[in-house]
């Protein structure tokens, strides 16, 4: 037994049965060998067979998808514009479903007055894209119509040419072209950057209208309709943005500036300090609807710290506006405004025109009538004239005309204004100067004692004439100033910057000489009496105005006055010459 285990650990240390090479031999040639299942060959097969055939499909897809896609998008195009479509590149992925890229994209003709210029490439597109991008699935491609959820547009230009230049395809033509391709796209939503709309026009002198707009979004694009839109648009001046929603379309080919719109429009933060002379910060909000040629616009205004570089006295401006944008031109009529500056109430109407100065300088021309009956007279004073606070109080009538011409000068040195005013119940906010109006109604009613006591009755005065602005100087070629017991009529010229006064005229008065005085000085009086009485006045005397704003001088104009005494003592003096009454 012991020998057999010991003879057992030696095979088993020899490498065990197996070290006979006969045995071993014959063990492995008699073992049969392994076969891979047949199953498995087939699926693998099949599996190649399926890889060859989607790497055909998509190398048919990739092959072709490009010019459907191409034709589709084109016909869609001319059938939206009735216009022939340019399309540079286009190109296909399909990591991501189906991704499509173009660059290049121009809609034709619209900018030619016949086939010769059109014909010699030199008209500019209607329609011109820089890019676009949109995705959509694979099988929309092959579907009746291609639905796409968003396209991303960048650097779109629109350009309306002037009325009776656009050139349609005619009908008949147009649809024997599309019969061959009965196909469309419907876009969910178009957004675009940095697009521009140009308005042409073939008026004498007129620039084509730029609106350079930031974004744009077009929403449930479909041919034969209106489509929801949401635009902001960069106001050159005065500098702010405007935010506009509505309706756009139906897109009218023949006649693009038939194309109807609508919607709201908000002007926020728009700074005025960028036209030279005034400065605020206005905020509008309002509704707009018609056409690209002509657009109707009601809105309001509110600028709460609106200025003139002239007075520099900031003052609370708003406004409710009817308006009307002409398309062609770029021109606005305001049919009428009401406007309400702090306690003063303006009605405007007018015209707000583009045009060119004397020197070559674009802007606009600027051409308003204002009138009011519930006017004051310091909140045109207050906006007007750097005194502070305004020289004086009082209701207020007014009618004038305001022109501003283009230019780059302040507009307080360019604005000329021609109209006419009333003043009533006016006083004088300077003590000083309301006290001796008191004093000098006292005296020219022949109450002297009144104007000596300490207690004078406080008096109004009413003003009424007719003045012109140019240059900001107020020239004012007649003025008639009253207060109860005197009259004054003067003429003159006035600074808006304060600095000068230069006014002259003549002061009547009920009381004589004599009368306006008390004591010993009424006696001293009593024989200039007849030598101061004329046209049925007490006293009539040359007066004059003049000095600056913080220095001025109200006097009789001795030398005048002088000069009138002497000619009237001498033509009393002569045979058959008698006072008059």
């Amino acid at each position: 037994m012991g020998t057999s285990k010991k003879y057992e650990d030696e095979r088993v240390m020899d490498g065990g049965v197996g070290l006979q090479p006969e045995e071993n031999d014959a063990g492995k040639a008699g073992r049969p060998r392994r076969r891979i299942p047949r199953w498995l060959v087939w699926g693998f097969g099949v599996m190649l067979v399926v890889l060859v055939a989607v790497g055909a499909a998509v190398a048919y897809v990739l092959h072709n998808a490009e010019p459907i896609l191409r034709r589709r998008l084109i016909a869609s195009l001319e059938e939206r514009f009735r216009s022939p479509v340019e399309l540079d590149e286009l190109h296909i992925s399909l990591l991501r479903g189906l991704q499509v890229t173009g660059n290049g994209l121009r809609i034709l003709h619209f900018g030619g007055k016949g086939d010769e210029v059109a014909g010699a490439g030199q008209a500019a597109p209607m329609l011109a894209v820089k890019s676009f991008e949109f995705r959509t699935g694979l099988r929309a491609l092959f579907e009746p119509t291609m639905r796409v959820k968003a396209v991303a547009v960048q650097g779109l230009e629109l350009r309306i040419p002037p009325k009776g230049e656009t050139r349609a395809i005619p009908e008949q033509d147009m649809k024997r072209e599309l019969g061959k391709l009965k196909l469309s796209i419907r876009v969910d939503e178009i957004v675009c950057s940095d697009a521009t709309l140009t308005i042409e026009t073939n008026k004498p002198g007129k620039e084509p209208l730029v609106f350079a707009i930031r974004d744009l979004t077009l929403h449930d694009v479909g041919p034969g309709k209106a489509f929801p839109f949401d635009a902001r648009v960069v106001n050159a001046k005065p500098v702010g943005e405007i935010h506009a929603t509505g309706h756009f379309g139906p897109w009218q080919g023949n006649d693009p500036r038939e194309t109807a719109l609508d919607g709201d429009y908000s002007f926020t933060d728009a700074d005025l300090g960028t036209i030279k002379g005034i400065s605020g910060t206005l905020n509008s909000t309002g509704k707009f609807g018609g056409s690209l040629g002509e657009i109707g616009v009601t809105g309001t205004t509110d600028t709460p710290n609106f200025a003139l570089d002239m007075s520099e006295h900031p003052l609370d401006l708003r406004t409710q506006f009817d308006a009307t944008v002409d398309g062609t031109t770029g021109d606005t009529k305001l049919n009428h405004v009401h406007a309400t500056l702090r306690h003063t109430v303006l009605d405007v109407s007018g015209t707000v025109a583009r045009a060119t100065d004397g020197q070559g300088v674009r802007g606009h021309m600027i051409d308003l009538s204002v009138a009011s009956g519930q006017a004051r007279i310091e909140d045109m004073l207050t906006l007007g004239v750097k005194t502070s606070p305004a020289l004086m109080l009082g209701g207020m009538t007014l009618r004038a005309r305001v022109r501003i011409p283009p230019g780059h000068t302040s507009v307080t040195q360019k604005m000329s204004v021609d109209g006419t005013i009333a003043v009533h119940g006016a006083t004088f906010t300077n003590a000083k100067w309301q006290d001796t109006v008191d004093k000098l109604s006292a005296r020219a009613s022949g109450n002297p004692e009144q104007a000596k006591a300490a207690d004078a009755k406080r008096v109004v005065s009413e003003m009424s004439g007719g003045f012109s602005l140019a240059n900001a100087v107020l020239d004012v070629p007649k003025l008639n100033y009253q207060i109860p017991g005197a009259q004054v009529d003067v003429a003159g010229k006035y600074s808006l910057d304060g600095k000068t006064f230069a006014f002259s005229g003549t002061a009547r008065t009920q009381a004589t000489a004599s009368q306006m005085l008390t004591g010993w000085k009424s006696i001293l009086a009593m024989p200039f009496d007849g030598l101061l009485k004329k046209n049925g006045a007490g006293v009539e005397v040359p007066i004059k105005i003049d000095g600056t704003q913080s220095d001025v001088k109200f006097g009789v104009d001795m030398n005048k006055l002088g000069s009138q005494i002497t000619s009237r003592h001498k033509s009393q003096a002569q045979p058959g010459t008698a006072d008059k009454p």
